[in-house]
């Protein structure tokens, strides 16, 4: 028998129909569950002022939006970012396991809307705390290992955020580290260690910034790195106008990297875990309130202590693809969202020019690549030059690939070129010691002109460089 209270918001469901004007809202459920929620909310500084919601679907739907309603009309932002299944399903007396998945729709469709809302028109009570930047902090969980032990270190006051990133039925929801299944993870485990919650979704910023030019450079023949691209223009940019939103005066991840005192990154003391090479591209200004608590211990460290507080992601094994080609590949990705569709052409032998094999696309190779070139030789080939415009593909032996000088595009130093003694250019490669022989002045962005010490093999144009003065971060361009 139903608790009398999951009756009556079923009777007389609060909020219902009652969508407040200048509201954010969030959508869950669809077609394949048969259930649609939409929960609209109103926000102003730190309090949600108003909200409501319409259902489509079961009954228990319409009592799990009215109890939601409920819990956010008047809440402060940080209490509603608390409320999670369990705390609506409290509300009415427990909810019977099969009704369970109305209250997750619910409470995804609330996240998404307090987060839009609190995004738009949420502000700190007092700011001052941001600019002295030793206010609380925000935390970047992806539902993983690495953000959840950044948690730990985050403080009383922190709240925590995930950003959905993408949404594509191909992919393969449980290794994506920024689709609806991983921000649902990432919030039950927050909540789960005390921690209000907030969804970002970004996805509409993510596909114009991230995506489209990625496609982009693949159409133009060049190799890019988005993860760069993402992390300096999109992600962290937007969880620190999230923060200031919040009065938190800084921005904590789980990123295996470290800041100077003056502001510039550092590389981990794990080298094998290191990810200053994916932040490179950050401004100073974001760097200056980023905090990485696990820039000064391993991986295995890491799984240790979230094994000793009992986090369940301990094992979790890392995310390996690119967030947005998780359960796909790069091939059927291209063709599907950029049109480019793969067209077999002739690979040819750089020294001799003969035909020696078929490729399946100039925009699918890369340079240096060794594998999956489909061609028998007495000794290793790799691909040595590709252009999409004839669609052909060239290759020959490692040494046609070595070079001492990288010409670099959109350069930006934070010191004098002169103290430039190292360059890193793959993210799973060491840095190099090297030199620059032509830069614009600091602060100011151009090409510029990086020599090597020891030749080395070509990274491909469209991949990101990071200049190292010893072990800080000093600046950062594209291959040209």
């Amino acid at each position: 028998m139903a608790d009398w209270r999951y009756e009556e918001h079923l009777r007389t469901p609060e909020g219902l129909g009652e969508l407040p004007d200048g509201g954010h809202d969030g959508v869950a459920g669809g077609a394949a569950c048969g259930d649609l929620v939409r929960v609209v909310v109103r926000v102003a500084g730190t309090r949600v002022v108003d909200a409501g919601f319409v259902a489509e679907g079961c009954g228990a739907l319409t009592v799990c939006g009215s109890v939601a309603v409920g819990l956010l009309r008047g809440a402060t932002v940080r209490d509603a970012a608390r409320i999670s299944v369990d705390v609506v399903a409290d509300e009415v007396g427990g909810l019977h396991p099969g009704k369970r998945h109305a209250a997750e729709l619910v409470v995804d469709a609330l996240h998404r809307a307090l987060g839009t809302a609190v995004a738009a028109d949420g502000s700190a009570d007092d700011a001052s705390s941001v600019s002295a930047g030793d206010g609380p902090t925000l935390v970047a969980m992806s539902g993983g290992v690495d953000s959840a032990v950044a948690a730990l270190h985050a403080g009383p006051d922190a709240v925590a955020v995930t950003l959905e990133l993408w949404r594509d039925p191909a992919n393969d929801a449980e290794s994506s580290c920024c689709s609806h299944s991983a921000v649902r993870r990432a919030r039950d485990l927050a909540h789960r260690m005390g921690l209000p919650h907030l969804t970002l979704d970004l996805r509409d910023a993510f596909r114009a910034g991230v995506v489209d030019p990625w496609i982009a450079e693949h159409r133009a023949g060049r190799t890019p790195n988005p993860c760069v691209r993402c992390n300096g223009e999109v992600r962290l940019d937007a969880m620190l106008d999230l923060a200031d939103r919040l009065g938190c005066a800084t921005l904590t991840t789980g990123h295996y990297a470290r800041t100077t005192d003056d502001g510039l990154l550092r590389l981990a003391v794990d080298p094998g875990k290191d990810q200053a090479y994916m932040l490179s591209a950050l401004e100073r200004t974001s760097i200056a309130r980023m905090r990485f608590p696990l820039g000064r211990l391993t991986k295995l460290r890491v799984r240790e202590i979230a094994e000793e507080a009992g986090l369940p992601v301990a094992r979790t094994p890392d995310s390996q693809d690119l967030c947005f080609l998780a359960g796909t590949g790069s091939s059927t990705f291209l063709a599907t969202h950029g049109g480019l569709d793969a067209t077999p052409g002739p690979v040819t032998d750089v020294d001799t020019g003969e035909v020696v094999g078929e490729h399946r696309g100039a925009h699918l190779y890369t340079l240096g690549q060794r594998r999956g070139l489909g061609v028998a030789a007495g000794e290793p080939r790799y691909v040595v030059a590709t252009d999409v415009a004839t669609n052909t593909v060239a290759i020959g032996p490692r040494e046609r690939l070595l070079t001492d000088r990288v010409e670099l595009r959109d350069l930006i130093l934070h010191r004098d070129a002169a103290r430039v003694d190292g360059v890193k250019l793959r993210y799973r490669q060491q840095p190099r010691s090297a030199r620059v022989v032509a830069a614009p002045d600091p602060g100011e962005r151009g090409s510029g002109v990086v020599v090597l010490r020891d030749p080395l093999v070509r990274a491909a144009p469209g991949q990101a460089a990071m200049l190292l003065e010893g072990d800080v971060v000093v600046g950062s361009g594209t291959l040209a």
